[in-house]
């Protein structure tokens, strides 16, 4: 068997032809052969794994990994012995390297940091084809014919999103591409997330893409532009990702563009890792994948119950593997067949267990609100455009609002107050002080907008 892009692309719609049975039968086998393979070209994972079965096709007699611990072992990680810290480091640091192969092989992305420790990671040319067959994969279920035959129509362009200027993994893949050459590269268009408004506007109605994909704060300023008559383009389908979305931002953007709109949740350590559906729900591609909602003690989570974390299983990626690594979320398992007819695991996100507020109370139990919390309170705020709450001190928020256009600013931080102050004083937290910034909603250097941001003590701006 050769694993080419072309039969990447066959088995992936095989294994989704032919039901839940095929894509456990190839879970087991790739989480095994991945398994023996980290376990004999990694000294990391030799040792991690000494005394386990000589087979292991059940995720959960693995250890967790996280970002910290692996990045730690950064040499014994790696299965290609030639990679060290010191090298990938050298070539994140020159950001004319970015898109081209590390050590002639490979592709090197970083992570920006916005939910913890900077990653550096190395993705091999397997895991970008897997990646590759599984969009492919997503777009038919997504559009269907009819969508994909209007996309070519309008030049089947893509518009992506991205943080630019830094080895990030959109920007990079995009980069790989262009370097590439070939008809994919004439097709795709990368726009830096932050661009002024008014020239990105300018560019998207200039370039009129069939696709657009890219963070989700950001497709939402541009639905405002697009709901205002000063973005004027007709999408075929748009596609947040890297932030979660409520239904009411997916249901504005399709009014908005009328047109697709499909999320994905993923990670640079798992780009493919689902793909969401017209209900909601993220279907986790459990071909290539391995996804365990757990607690706190890593104990599976029961279906239709928010876990403390979710940890992950990359199957594709051979030179540094992701291997029970715990990414941090929250999520919930649907117990019930999804309505949309996909078999795939379908799971809802809830946010990050770090960005999860936690409060000081009168009492000797202290309280956590949810960034879902915040989320809805701001989605039911008129004029609010973009916010960010950020905890400054134990018991201090300061709030970053970016109102929409034509809103009176004064009103608009006077309607969220009141609606913070509601939100506070209902979960006994009527002590914690509100504070208004002057200042708009920073982004992090991925280009991420991190709408919920906890205390940090060791934070020497604050």
């Amino acid at each position: 068997m050769t694993e080419n892009a072309a039969w990447l692309g066959r088995d992936a719609r095989k294994a989704r032809k032919e039901g839940m049975p095929a894509v456990t039968r190839r879970q087991r086998e790739r989480l095994a052969d991945m398994v023996t393979h980290a376990r004999t070209a990694s000294p990391y994972y030799r040792a991690l794994y000494h005394g386990l079965p000589e087979r292991v096709e059940d995720p959960t007699l693995l250890p967790v990994t996280d970002k910290k611990t692996l990045m730690g072992h950064f040499d014994d990680w790696a299965t290609d012995r030639a990679i060290t810290y010191e090298k990938v480091r050298a070539f994140t640091d020159d950001s004319d390297r970015i898109g081209q192969r590390f050590l002639g092989k490979h592709m090197v992305a970083t992570t920006s940091g916005t939910s913890g420790r900077r990653g550096l990671f190395v993705l091999d040319d397997r895991y970008m084809d897997v990646g590759a067959a599984l969009t492919s994969r997503a777009l038919a279920s997504w559009l269907g014919p009819a969508g994909l035959l209007r996309a070519a129509a309008q030049g089947g362009r893509f518009a992506q999103l991205v943080a630019t200027g830094g080895h990030y993994v959109g920007f990079a893949a995009y980069s790989r591409t262009l370097l590439a050459g070939g008809w994919r590269s004439k097709l795709l268009r990368a726009l830096p997330v932050h661009t002024p408004m008014p020239q990105l506007v300018a560019e998207l109605n200039d370039y009129r893409p069939a696709f657009i994909i890219g963070y989700a704060s950001t497709i939402m300023l541009l639905t405002a532009e697009q709901e205002a008559g000063r973005l004027r383009i007709n999408p075929v389908l748009v596609q947040p990702a890297g932030e979660t979305m409520t239904t009411d931002d997916t249901d504005r953007i399709a009014r908005a563009f009328r047109t697709t709109v499909r999320a994905m949740y993923s990670a640079t350590e798992c780009t493919y890792l689902s793909h969401s559906c017209a209900h909601g729900w993220y279907h986790v591609n459990s071909d290539w994948a391995v996804l365990e909602p757990v607690d706190a003690d890593h104990r599976p989570t029961p279906p239709g119950q928010f876990s403390h974390t979710v940890l992950i299983s990359n199957l594709a990626n051979r030179v540094q593997p992701f291997l029970r690594y715990d990414l941090g979320d929250s999520v919930m398992l649907r117990p019930d067949p999804c309505p949309c007819g996909n078999p795939l695991p379908a799971i809802r996100v809830q946010g990050r267990s770090g960005d999860i507020l936690t409060f000081p109370t009168r009492s000797a139990d202290p309280v956590q609100l949810a960034p879902l919390a915040f989320g809805t309170l701001f989605d039911r705020t008129p004029g609010v455009e973009l916010f960010q709450v950020e905890q400054t001190a134990p018991s201090t928020l300061r709030v970053r609002l970016l109102p929409a256009a034509g809103a009176d600013p004064d009103r608009v931080w006077q309607t969220a107050h009141l609606e913070l102050t509601h939100l506070l004083a209902d979960n006994e937290l009527d002590h914690v002080t509100i504070q208004r910034a002057e200042e708009p909603p920073r982004q992090a250097a991925g280009g991420k907008y991190r709408t919920v941001i906890p205390f940090d003590p060791s934070d020497t701006r604050l």
